[in-house]
């Protein structure tokens, strides 16, 4: 009996993989031949692709032109309000569901983590690993959801605030009050703590956009 193979994935997961890896920047221009030809799929598939992604304001039009979209200072905002409230409540439950061996992988994240501080880039796609793995320790399925379309619109930001000196070591060691609360089960700290380390990320990265802090 042959193994059975790993499904393909779909032109739409394809250019928004690309977007969230930052492959697509905001403001890039996608041109439906192009993708086609970079994914080795057909034209029809990157169309109701490119199509359902305008529709979820990921791409926006310029002209005749499709681009990845941008946030502004408002629509901003609003995302970091929707996050605070959504991954409080993922570390809150994360303190009452999480698994002893769920709990560990946090820690060894942290630890893993500590390499990267001084590569911006590496260090965010390690923090956005980091985060989904509280929302799994939530173990609801609806939340994960929920916080999956709000950190899809992270892609959006054209930078990190991990890329602002100094951020990356705070950052941590801020990962580990999340991860102390969820393992004492105290889920009013766990949630208090994720509220300040996303607070305290939304003030860099304001700072970052008005260009009063130093990058690394």
């Amino acid at each position: 009996m042959s193994e059975a193979k790993p499904a393909q994935k779909d032109a739409y997961e394809l250019i928004l993989e690309a977007i969230d890896g930052g492959l697509f920047k905001p403001g890039d221009r996608l041109v439906e031949s192009e993708l086609a030809e970079r994914f080795h799929v057909s034209r029809t598939p990157i169309r109701e692709a490119l199509q359902r992604l305008e529709t979820q304001s990921m791409l926006t039009r310029m002209g005749r032109s499709l681009i990845v979209a941008s946030l502004d200072h408002n629509q901003l905002a609003e995302l970091y309000s929707v996050r605070n409230e959504l991954e409080g409540l993922a570390a809150k439950l994360a303190a009452q569901h999480a698994a002893p061996e769920e709990i560990r992988v946090l820690y060894d994240m942290i630890e893993g983590d500590r390499a990267l501080v001084g590569d911006p880039t590496a260090l965010s796609r390690a923090n956005r690993r980091f985060h989904k793995q509280i929302h799994l320790a939530s173990h609801n399925r609806y939340l994960v959801q929920q916080l999956d379309l709000v950190h899809r619109s992270m892609a959006l930001l054209a930078t990190t605030s991990l890329a602002v000196e100094g951020r990356g070591e705070t950052a941590l060691e801020e990962h580990l009050a999340i991860v102390r609360a969820i393992e004492a089960r105290d889920g009013d700290a766990a949630c208090a703590a994720l509220k300040n380390h996303l607070s305290k990320a939304f003030e860099t990265r304001l700072k970052l956009d008005a260009g009063e802090v130093k990058r690394v």
